[in-house]
């Protein structure tokens, strides 16, 4: 088997026929292969099309991930993700060839970097509130941006499930609600506040107005359908700007993933099942939505609560027991310090004994 038909096939037949990852899955694989590829050419001084599969052994691979940390800038979290890509191949190629079982062994080998587990990043109520504030209701644009960042808060969507809502994902009877489609092209369904659903409406009427027609719910100025860059600037905006009204913003970098933290923070913090959020957000596992608990502040200061502080720095209850006489004879013990002969058949008296 030649190397670019074991690639081809990894990326034709593997990932998107049998584990069935979504577009931007493959994408994210096939740009650590691109990098990978790119590098091992340079770095053996032969064309890419004649590199050979052996060549790419755990030494090339190791230079390779200090190369996207030392000359890319990468992150230690990015050269994790492009590593965990590169297993996902080797671990196909050992299928496809087993005499590279070995090989594809030594760099399933090559361990993780270990990344700090920052505490996800969310907003307050007051600063959802000051973004929402900052679009123009009475145009469709400033409407779209006011509807779309509600939308965000209420259903906790990724961006790229935003970006791909059509009209006909909204519900209004027997209640709001939206569906989503999420990773592995997993569907879930949303209630909406009643607000969300008429900012929305609202949104559709005045595009309408426009004599734009789309069956994408959020669509740009010239009436294609917004990308998650598109969408992800046009969050950026409108945190910039509610900066002015609400400092708490200066200096802050908030992304539509800010907003999906959000989500699962309140609903931690109107005391949620975390099965709930766990549903809510479309996590697969329930370890990912458990990080949420961890963050709400309120929860932990509701915990204090319950355990006040010991009056006067002393303990809340006294001993119930104390056995002064056991406890010198071990701490004794311990400095090596020897009994007479008398005293090792001499039983020890415990406290209120005679």
């Amino acid at each position: 088997m030649t190397f670019s038909y074991i690639v081809t096939t990894f990326f034709t037949s593997y990932l998107a026929r049998e584990r069935g990852l979504a577009t931007h899955t493959i994408a994210s694989y096939r740009d650590a292969m691109r990098l990978l590829l790119d590098f091992a050419s340079k770095r053996l001084g032969v064309q890419i099309e004649n590199l050979r599969l052996d060549q790419l052994d755990r030494d090339l691979i190791v230079d390779f991930l200090d190369h996207l940390e030392s000359t890319r800038g990468n992150a230690a979290a990015t050269r994790n993700q492009r590593l965990a890509a590169i297993k996902t191949f080797f671990h196909f190629l050992a299928g496809q060839v087993p005499e590279l079982l070995h090989l594809s062994a030594t760099v399933q080998a090559i361990r993780e970097k270990p990344v700090d587990r920052l505490p996800p990043p969310s907003l307050t109520v007051a600063e959802v509130n000051a973004i929402l504030a900052v679009p123009d209701p009475d145009h469709w644009l400033g409407a779209r941006d006011r509807a779309m960042a509600k939308l965000f808060h209420n259903s906790g969507a990724r961006v790229q499930e935003l970006a791909d809502l059509k009209r006909a994902d909204l519900r209004a009877e027997p209640c709001p609600t939206v569906e989503l489609t999420g990773k592995g092209r997993k569907t879930r369904v949303i209630p909406l506040w009643p607000e969300t659903m008429a900012t929305i409406d609202h949104y559709l009427a005045l595009r309408e107005r426009a004599g734009i027609a789309s069956d994408h719910l959020f669509v740009s100025r010239t009436g294609q359908p917004m990308t998650r860059f598109g969408i992800g600037r046009r969050v950026k905006v409108l945190a910039r700007e509610a900066a002015v009204t609400c400092p708490s913003l200066c200096g802050r970098t908030v992304t539509p993933h800010v907003f999906r933290h959000t989500t699962a923070l309140h609903l931690i913090e109107a005391d949620n099942d975390i099965a709930v959020v766990k549903d809510w957000l479309g996590h697969a596992d329930i370890k990912t939505a458990s990080a949420y608990l961890e963050v709400s502040l309120r929860r932990k200061c509701d915990a204090l609560k319950k355990v006040p502080p010991p009056a006067g720095g002393e303990p809340t209850e006294p001993p119930r027991w104390k056995q002064p006489k056991l406890m010198a004879f071990l701490s004794g013990l311990s400095r090596g310090v020897m009994l007479p002969a008398a005293a090792k058949n001499t039983p020890v008296q415990a406290c209120g004994t005679t």
